[in-house]
């Protein structure tokens, strides 16, 4: 046999041989990599074992991963990787990361947005909402009768020095939790009013605490009697038994979002959309139901048991201008 037939007998053979073995996508290898979905999530543990569990129920011959990961972590990890991410799905990243990486995700336009409150529709449509969250002054008011203290009625009153060493807010550098806080006093009072007040509120406060639960735990634990923090948070400890107040002041609760996408081009996978559709029309009533109550949507209740209701949300304009946020960042001193 000449030399180029025996070539290409062998050509042959090895590329029978590769589609045998699932090497170069054969049918096999395609069906498994179709049936897969990989979603990063921002949620805590608890809710991302919830949806995860829903899913597989769901979609039982669907490959599908559920990640943990870190807000920052997830943001740069997207923006270092882009679309060719492993990741599928986004679940539950900080609206402003959102924002900031819009152009890797996929168009949302034919997803019905009407039911959603407008001012949390984007013009875009390269995200949506999966939750709103706000924050609130928490009180532990055991302390406070025992330091012969009542509860303050304004941010102006909560620098008294009456209140030095008992308060707790989270370092906006390195917690959302107390940057919203600074965003939304920045946008009611202006910069300098807001700068000279953390100036004087400073004196008052225990510790910055690197995390958005640290105020909390500082109050549960009686390190600090007033605490800046996350709504929900004080809520589940009301909930445990735990004696505390929540309270809102004049210029309203400051709040953060989160949200939810496909990045681009996966969206042309079945498996992809399909667990998508469903964290888009059920998932996302459950964990409002469940874990997050606060309003997203124009037709929605609040059923979870001590969690304020008619929240009066204060002024975040900017909320989602990254650059915004890094320059106020660059203002802080503490």
């Amino acid at each position: 046999m000449k030399k180029w037939m025996m070539a290409a007998v062998a050509a042959v053979m090895l590329l029978g041989a590769m589609a045998a073995s699932g090497c170069g996508k054969g049918a096999e290898g395609a069906k498994a990599d179709d049936n897969k979905v990989v979603i990063y999530s921002c949620l805590e543990d608890f809710r991302n074992d919830y949806i995860l569990d829903k899913l597989k129920e769901k979609f039982p011959d669907y490959d599908i991963t559920l990640q943990f990961v870190a807000t920052g972590n997830l943001a740069a990890k997207i923006k270092s990787e882009g679309e060719a991410t492993e990741g599928d799905i986004i679940l539950a990243l900080q609206a402003v990361y959102m924002e900031q990486l819009k152009d890797n995700f996929a168009d949302l336009s034919s997803y019905d947005t009407s039911k959603y409150l407008d001012e949390l529709v984007m013009d875009h449509h390269k995200y949506l909402i999966w939750e709103r969250f706000s924050g609130c002054i928490m009180t532990n008011p055991k302390i406070l009768e025992e330091k012969g203290l009542t509860e303050p009625e304004s941010f102006e009153e909560l620098a008294d020095p009456k209140y030095k060493g008992l308060v707790s807010m989270p370092d906006p550098k390195t917690s959302s939790t107390g940057f919203i806080f600074y965003q939304m006093l920045v946008n009611d009072w202006g910069e300098d009013k807001a700068l000279e007040y953390f100036d004087r509120l400073s004196e008052n406060v225990l510790q910055f605490t690197t995390s958005g639960s640290g105020p909390v735990s500082a109050l549960t634990q009686g390190e600090a009697a007033i605490g800046l923090g996350i709504t929900y948070q004080p809520v589940q400890q009301i909930n445990d038994g735990v004696k505390m107040n929540i309270r809102f002041f004049e210029e309203g609760a400051p709040y953060d979002l989160d949200g939810y996408g496909m990045i681009r081009g996966k969206e042309e996978k079945k498996a992809v959309k399909d667990v998508f559709d469903y964290l888009y029309d059920t998932l996302i009533y459950e964990d409002k139901d469940l874990y997050s109550p606060e309003q997203i949507f124009k037709e929605q209740s609040n059923t979870i048991e001590n969690y304020p209701k008619d929240i009066p949300y204060g002024d975040m304009t900017g909320a989602l201008d990254i650059k915004e946020k890094e320059r106020l960042l660059g203002e802080w001193k503490y």
